[in-house]
């Protein structure tokens, strides 16, 4: 049902088309806008309506109306407040929680609009009061309540207001004070300094004295002894004494039909779905809170009379401070669904492309021209990874309770059958961060699963809580796991004594993988940086339209490419080959055109899928206090939040559907911080917003002064605060007199110079891509004191003080062994890693390593650039690993390079020149052959965007 805007009120003309806030006062029980600049700004005496505009991450807006009703407004006011709210849903299109507000009891969701805190006025206009102006300053007394939130409630300003449990600020002319009843918790008195805040800036122009006094304390300070001045001097507190403060009473929820203006009880053992009609309205009588149901089909002038319906019902019950939340059916909230027994789950119909892409693909097997039947993909803006891709990777294989450090040429290949501790190390943007996480393969036992959690826990705690500790499963990584990993392999079956024991007792079959059995892989990616190979079971049904397959069995090696497939994949599946099959010829095979050699390796035809496999999308945020008592997990939502509402004593969950974050403050108790994985699977388990979180959705473990980038992207992220000294209160109490001492930050352990290369030169492996800076390139490495701290979690036989990223050999490269990077001693090292950082060089005197050639003839290093070689690479043998870095708006020098023709340099090529940087085919075309074929000069070739360069090359079978 949806309200004709010629019928619309015209105050309310326009509203709710962008994201934000909007009120309008009731004047005359017509809704009159408020200028933004008085937002916040409440009247005892009046009524107001309060749109709430969000913009989703799916492009639509939600909208949530509030009427809040000031304690001295008409009954009529707030009858027309409820029934312009009606009208306002209807014309939004009827999909918007509208929330009764009563000033004094408000939600915190509509607190959270006007933080810190509202503070109503005396007054108002349609009530026959005039506005109080503005007079000599008297002296106030307020009460405090809420960790999230703020309940700023003005009392009598006499000594008997005062109680050990609250917070009350008094508001003095020259200077506020807060005290601290002393069974007020930590959290609370960090809040209500925000009000002291907001009281100064507002009250006084932000020129005032501020002091915190605490319960308890005597006449031990001057600040607390003008404090009780003001009350005639110091008297012990008398014990809290029965107040006039509406009671919570649980009471058994009880369902009315509205009908005919009147509420009917209606009789049932429980609540369920079935009993609510689309065309009548509801009320569901829980105490604290009261829902209204509308349906689907209800009328406007329905619908206003079950607003009127319920206001007679709570007066009747004398509980006119129930919160009352009126929901549309189709659009009801988590509170309300929660109160029945059975919800089905959401049957919501959308509109996809799947069916047309289904039938294109069909017809495209049968040989018939689908050109027009799919619908041309739009051009999708590459996801940001959030974590530089220049660090230091380490992986260990799990084997119960023990755990071996893999090689640099096994490191990227895992086994479904298994568990993985790995141990990652980049350059943030102010210090070096750390990830430590476990990878749990689909097929691996408990007994593994539970070991890799405990050991990468323990290794955090070693490392004094500073790395951000993740769990991914095995068909679960988010994208940052694999931009670490760059080229990534997962093998059927695994290797550990617990799963060998495991499929023996059961007497299962063991599939794990043999190089010379039959094997097929699923291959996926977006490039070089970002490629994967999956083994999946060896039949047709495993096949994907959308996907390129590597298929092996003894000396029998095929691709197939879906006809989904573009260029680019097909180009990863022969980077991936080089990593399976190094030393094979592959023969390829389309979709539509295959051999029975093929299929007969497969079982024979069989029907399979067309849609690309798509990760759940990152929703909305939403931010969660914790608390942890007995096994039983309890969840607070925080509304419109900001880091402000990051306590260093909780521990709070950030849900993003797709992942879930879980906060630690400095202040929580080490026992508690090694259970933060535990409350994070707790979450996964309760889905306390009924959106079919996924048991298995990655778990990120953030230390307070530790925050990633990629947690620190859903807020406004000011360091320093996470850097400060001290409890909330204590944070909060220094920021606000101006004091705001910081932790030693820890230092970056390479000078970066301006042009955003490292100043120190590069190693000799491949450079990593950064999705959030792609102009700054970092030394791969970690700090010497990280490696320090890590060393009693390795093999001190095998220790990879920094180890290379996983190699990658191109189309036909030169022979490399698989550790042919042997290692420096560790004292060693890190000493000669100490040495350079303590004494860096000039940061522009650096020459940037050129990628080598391997051509006939090398470029030749000057003296100068070898003497300047960091000594940890002159202590290790370099492996033979191609260098793809090359720096951009530079022309290569191609000077004594062979040159080759176009059809010896095309990837496809069946005659391929030997003895080239297959990273740069392009360089040994001739002068002409390369503006034939690219249309420009190698010059201006060279003066493009690496991706640019990349595009082109990928055009002409150069990539």
């Amino acid at each position: 049902m949806a309200v004709s805007m010629k019928n619309l009120d015209p105050a309310f003309q326009g509203a709710g088309q962008k994201a934000g806030t909007e009120i309008w006062r009731i004047e005359n029980f017509q809704p009159v806008a408020i200028s933004k600049s008085s937002h916040g700004k409440f009247f005892a005496g009046d009524s107001y309506v309060i749109l709430k505009t969000t913009a989703l991450k799916n492009g639509a807006l939600r909208h949530d109306i509030h009427y809040w009703l000031g304690k001295d407004t008409s009954q009529d006011e707030a009858g027309a407040a409820a029934i312009k709210c009606v009208e306002l849903d209807a014309a939004l299109g009827g999909r918007a929680v509208q929330y009764r507000e009563v000033q004094g009891h408000e939600t915190e969701k509509f607190l959270s609009y006007f933080k810190p805190c509202i503070i109503p006025q005396e007054g108002g206009i349609a009530s026959g009061f005039k506005h109080v102006e503005a007079e000599e300053h008297q002296i106030r007394l307020f009460v405090c309540k809420g960790k999230h939130v703020v309940h700023v409630t003005e009392v009598a300003f006499a000594r008997s207001s005062l109680s050990h449990d609250d917070i009350f600020i008094l508001d003095t002319k020259s200077k506020i004070f807060q005290f601290n009843g002393s069974n007020s918790c930590i959290q609370e008195r960090a809040k209500a300094l925000e009000v002291v805040q907001y009281i100064k800036d507002t009250y006084h122009d932000g020129k005032c004295d501020i002091a915190a006094v605490e319960d308890g304390r005597l006449m031990a300070d001057a600040e607390t002894g003008e404090f009780w001045g003001f009350f005639g001097g110091f008297a012990p507190l008398p014990k809290k004494t029965t107040t006039n403060e509406q009671k919570s009473i649980d009471l058994p929820s009880k369902l009315f039909c509205v009908e005919k203006g009147e509420a009917v009880p209606i009789g049932a053992d429980s609540w369920t779905r079935e009993l609510l009609e689309t065309n009548k309205c509801y009320i569901l009588d829980c105490g604290k809170e009261v829902f209204v149901w509308m349906g689907r089909s209800t009328s406007l002038d329905g619908r206003k009379s079950a607003s009127n319906v319920v206001d007679e019902l709570l007066r009747g019950l004398d509980r006119p401070k129930s919160h009352v939340i009126r929901v549309i059916e189709g659009f009801e909230t988590v509170a309300f669904r929660s109160k029945f027994e059975s919800w089905p789950q959401s049957t919501n119909v959308t509109v996809s492309e799947d069916g047309r892409g289904k039938v294109a693909a069909l017809l495209k097997r049968q040989g018939i021209n689908v050109k027009g039947l799919l619908k041309a993909e739009t051009p999708k803006e590459e996801p940001h990874i959030y974590i530089d891709c220049t660090g230091d990777l380490q992986v260990w294989r799990v084997d119960g309770q023990k755990k071996t450090l893999l090689s640099s040429s096994d490191q990227s290949k895992f086994y479904s059958g298994d568990c993985y501790v790995f141990q990652y190390s980049y350059p943030g943007d102010e210090k070096d961060e750390h990830l430590v996480g476990t990878w749990l393969g689909k097929q691996s036992v408990e007994e593994d699963r539970v070991a890799a959690s405990s050991q990468a826990s323990k290794m955090v705690e070693s490392l004094k809580f500073l790395p951000t500790q993740a769990c991914f499963y095995e068909g679960n990584e988010p994208l940052q796991f694999f931009a670490i990993f760059q080229s990534f392999i997962v093998f059927k079956g695994g290797v550990s004594k617990g799963y060998k024991n495991y499929i023996a007792e059961k007497e299962l079959s063991d599939d794990t993988y043999s190089e010379d059995g039959l094997a097929l892989f699923r291959v996926q990616g977006s490039g070089p940086d970002n490629m994967q190979a999956i083994q999946v079971e060896p039949v047709a049904s495993s096949l994907n339209s959308s996907y390129c397959y590597i298929l092996h069995s003894g000396s029998s090696l095929f691709t197939w490419s879906g006809n989904l497939t573009s260029s680019e994949s097909q180009e990863i599946v022969e980077r991936q080959l080089d990593l399976i099959k190094p030393n094979m010829q592959s023969k390829l095979q389309k979709e539509g055109a295959e051999s029975e050699q093929f299929w007969d390796l497969l079982g024979g035809k069989s029907e399979y899928a067309s849609l690309k496999i798509v990760r759940e999308a990152e929703a909305d945020p939403h931010l969660f206090s914790c608390t942890l008592t007995k096994g039983d997990l309890k969840v607070t939502e925080v509304y419109n939040f900001s880091q402000d509402d990051l306590m260093t004593e909780d521990i709070f969950i950030l849900d993003c559907h797709s992942d879930i974050y879980v906060w630690v403050g400095q202040q929580v108790e080490s026992k508690t911080k090694m259970n933060a994985l535990a409350i994070g699977q707790k979450f996964l388990e309760r889905d306390f917003l009924h959106e079919k979180l996924s048991l298995q959705a990655p778990i990120y473990i953030v230390m307070e002064g530790s925050e990633p980038i990629y947690f620190t992207r859903f807020f406004s992220w000011d360091s320093t605060k996470s850097a400060m000294h001290g409890n909330s209160f204590q944070r909060k109490l220094a920021i606000l007199k101006g004091d705001t001492p910081v932790l030693d930050k820890p230092k970056r352990r390479t000078p970066v110079s301006y042009t955003g290369r490292s100043a120190a030169p590069e190693k000799s492996n491949r450079s990593r891509s950064m999705s959030f800076s792609p102009d700054r390139v970092r030394v791969r490495g970690r700090s010497p004191a990280f490696n320090a701290l890590a060393a009693t979690f390795e093999n001190s036989n095998a220790r990879n003080l920094s180890t290379p990223p996983p190699m990658v050999r191109k189309i036909f490269p030169k022979s490399v062994t698989p550790d042919s990077a042997k290692l420096a001693s560790r004292s060693a090292a890190i000493a000669a890693l100490t040495s350079s950082f303590e004494q860096p060089p000039p940061a522009r005197q650096f020459i940037i390593p050129r990628s080598p050639k391997l051509g006939p003839e090398t470029s030749k290093s000057t003296p100068e650039t070898i003497s300047r070689q960091n000594s940890v690479e002159e202590s290790k043998p370099k492996p033979e690993t191609i260098q793809e870095d090359v720096k951009e708006n530079e022309a290569e020098d191609d000077e004594g390079l062979p040159v080759h023709p176009y059809e010896r340099l095309k990837t496809t090529s069946t005659d391929p020149a030997e003895d080239i940087d297959v990273t740069k085919r392009e360089t040994y075309l001739s002068r002409d052959e390369f503006k034939e074929k690219f249309g420009i000069t190698k010059d201006v070739f060279y003066k493009m965007p690496k991706w640019k360069q990349n595009k082109l090359k990928m055009a002409l079978q150069l990539f």
